[in-house]
This record gives structure tokens, C-alpha cells and sequence, in this order.
């Protein structure tokens, strides 16, 4: 997706279609596998078992761009930032939140208006629902994006250390917090308490690449190879000992966020930096998902609860692999379409609305209208 605010940069956009499609991969795994399907184990496998981590690789690259930016603008105008962010996050959430809401229509109350602040939070609208339960992370994610301006002016003018220093509270935080709630796993996973050292982990490492590029750009090739083992391991490590779900609360989730995201900051430095370009075919593909990426998370689960409750389990050869491969297929290029439709007709009339948030651009983008 184009940014008004730094030179485009298509290993964004991939990395994006990846964190979607880890997500989408771990969905349809629970779904098929609760069709009496065929099912994954193991710890090599958690990428797809676990694959909630790809909500871990949107935060820590969220952080990872925005910083990028700061870094190159210098100073971030935050009426224009939010107002941007705004455009980009609001028009297709606020059309999951009300469809969550009216599908809840019977218990609604008043008062849950104030959810579409907190989705991630108690009974929101957007968690009483297998269909859009995806859309907890976007209020988690504005708030980082609220705070970001200050954050990143901050960083520049101390240095690396300033976040270093936000990184240690967390865990302060964390650790304390785990000694007075009894779910502690869940709140870790979906809360500003268990996920905002993602985001600085992400700004940390735009910062450590602007630092060492020329170094970091030279052993790109293997570092790559080492950051994707490093993600397979640790994922599978977190599948061994304290997989999601398994209990309420373990020690274990107090130091995953952070370990999580420093894998795939890892990941996404080596890949950003990483020069051979891939085929023509399959960057634009990917530079496609990356562009529909918000769309497609936020509606895959309504179309593989759709998929599971209409049509079921498929076997048109017999056998079980080949046909949860030939239904994986199918299932992702339905919600690809889908969310090529949703993208061109909600997302991009709002983003064309956006304007330069650095501080270089700000007289020209003030006198610009509405």
C-alpha cells in the first residue's frame, strides 16, 4: 500500500500478506479440525497451530513502519497522524462493529456503543461472534497509534534507550499484573498490558536498521534464513510448553510477547533488507495481499465459519490431506476475492482522503481541504 509519508516499499506489503495469512492458515485449522478433519501436531507445525503469532508480526511491523517514517519525516504532525490513521482503521471497522452488533442485537445494550473504543475488552460486540472476532487487535492497535507521535520524537532525541527503558516497565507491569489475575494468559494476548512491547520491539528495530543498513543489507541472505528459523523455534517452543488455550495462566506468556516479537523483528529487518527481488508474478500476488491484507483479516472468519456451518467437509478424492488442501485453497481464494471487494469499495475511496503527516509537509497538507 502507497504512503503519502516514505518511498513505497514492497517488502512491507509482503510482510503484511504474511502476518494475514498465518492468521487465516490458524482459523482454518481450528475450523476444518473441528469438522472432525484432518489435524496438525507437533511443534513444527506451529506456525499454523499457533498461528495467532501472525498478530504478533502485525504489531511489531506496525511499530517497525512508523518509525521508519519518523525517522525519515523527523517530526510527526499529530493531528494529521491520527487523522490518517483514522482514515485508514475506522470505515471498514466501524462496518464490523455494527455488523456485530446486529447480529447481538437481542442483548444489546446502549452502553456497548463505548465497546467500538475497547473491542478488546470484557463482552464486546466484536468477541460475542466467531465472524468478526478478528477486529479485537484494532483497538489495541489505535491505541499504540495514539501515543506513537510522542513515542518517536522521544526515541529520536534519547536514543534506542528511551524504549529500552518502556520494554522494562512492561515487564514490570506484567509481572505484576500476573499476580492478581487468575486469566492472565488471555489478558496478556489481548491487552495494551500484553502487546505494547511489540510495537516498541517494532521501532527499536527500524531504528537499529537505519544504524548498521550498510552491514545488515551485506549478510542479508543468511540472516534471513537464521530470523526464519528463529520464528519457526520459538513458535514451536511456546506450542510445547504453554500452547494458547491450554490454561488460563502460565509464567510463560508473562516474557512471550516480547520474545515473540523480537523473532519476527528479526524477520522483517532481514527481509526489508534483503536485495534479490522476487519473480514479477509473485511480488505483484503478494504486493496484492499485502494491499487487501486489513480487509482479509477482518472478514476471514466469517467466511470460514460460513464454509464450515454450509458446506462442510469435502472429499472429492478421499483422501484426507489433498482434500483439506484443495478446501484450503478454495477457502482462501473466496476470501481473497472477497476482500479485494471490500478494499476497493470501503477502504480506498477513505484512503485517497489521506494527506502527509510529516512535519516538512504539514503547511501545504493544512491548506488542503477535507
Amino acid at each position: 500500500m502507497q504512503s503519502l509519508n516514505i518511498q513505497y516499499n514492497p517488502r512491507i506489503d509482503q510482510l503484511r500478506w504474511l502476518a494475514a495469512t498465518i492468521v487465516f492458515l490458524f482459523h482454518f485449522h481450528l475450523e476444518y479440525h473441528g469438522l472432525t478433519g484432518a489435524s496438525l501436531s507437533g511443534p513444527w507445525t506451529a506456525l499454523i497451530t499457533e498461528g495467532h503469532t501472525g498478530v504478533g508480526l502485525f504489531f511489531t511491523l506496525s511499530g517497525f513502519l512508523f518509525m521508519q517514517i519518523a525517522l525519515v519525516q523527523k517530526q510527526i504532525v499529530y493531528r494529521d497522524f491520527l487523522r490518517n490513521r483514522v482514515l485508514r482503521i475506522v470505515p471498514l471497522f466501524l462496518t464490523i462493529f455494527l455488523v456485530a452488533t446486529s447480529i447481538g442485537r437481542d442483548k444489546f445494550q446502549p452502553q456497548d456503543l463505548l465497546y467500538f473504543f475497547a473491542t478488546n475488552l470484557g463482552l464486546a460486540p466484536t468477541s460475542g461472534t466467531v465472524i468478526t472476532g478478528a477486529a479485537w487487535t484494532i483497538s489495541v492497535e489505535f491505541m499504540f497509534y495514539m501515543v506513537f507521535p510522542f513515542l518517536a520524537r522521544f526515541a529520536m532525541e534519547r536514543g534506542v534507550v528511551y524504549l529500552g527503558r518502556l520494554l522494562v516497565l512492561m515487564v514490570f507491569f506484567k509481572l505484576a499484573a500476573y499476580t492478581v489475575n487468575d486469566n492472565s494468559t488471555l489478558m496478556y494476548f489481548s491487552t495494551f498490558v500484553g502487546r505494547f512491547d511489540q510495537f516498541l520491539v517494532g521501532m527499536a528495530a527500524a531504528m537499529l536498521l537505519q544504524s548498521r543498513r550498510a552491514l545488515i543489507e551485506r549478510h542479508a541472505p543468511w540472516l534471513l534464513l537464521v530470523a526464519a528459523a528463529v520464528v519457526v523455534a520459538a513458535t514451536g517452543w511456546m506450542h510445547t510448553v504453554a500452547p494458547f488455550g491450554a490454561t488460563p495462566k502460565s509464567s510463560f506468556w508473562i516474557f512471550w510477547s516480547l520474545l515473540e516479537s523480537a523473532g519476527w523483528a528479526f524477520f522483517i529487518v532481514a527481509w526489508v533488507s534483503f536485495g534479490p527481488r522476487l519473480p514479477s508474478l509473485l511480488q505483484r500476488a503478494l504486493c496484492q495481499g499485502g494491499k487487501v491484507s486489513f480487509s482479509f483479516y477482518l472478514l476471514h472468519m466469517g467466511v470460514l465459519h460460513l464454509l464450515a456451518t454450509k458446506v462442510g467437509l469435502l472429499h472429492p478424492t478421499g483422501m484426507p490431506w489433498v482434500d483439506a488442501a484443495i478446501m484450503l485453497v478454495a477457502a482462501y481464494g473466496l476470501t481473497w476475492a472477497l476482500a479485494t471487494i471490500s478494499y476497493s469499495s470501503i477502504e480506498e475511496p477513505f484512503l485517497r482522503m489521506r494527506r502527509s503527516y510529516g512535519a516538512k509537509a504539514a503547511p501545504q497538507a493544512a491548506a488542503q481541504p477535507l
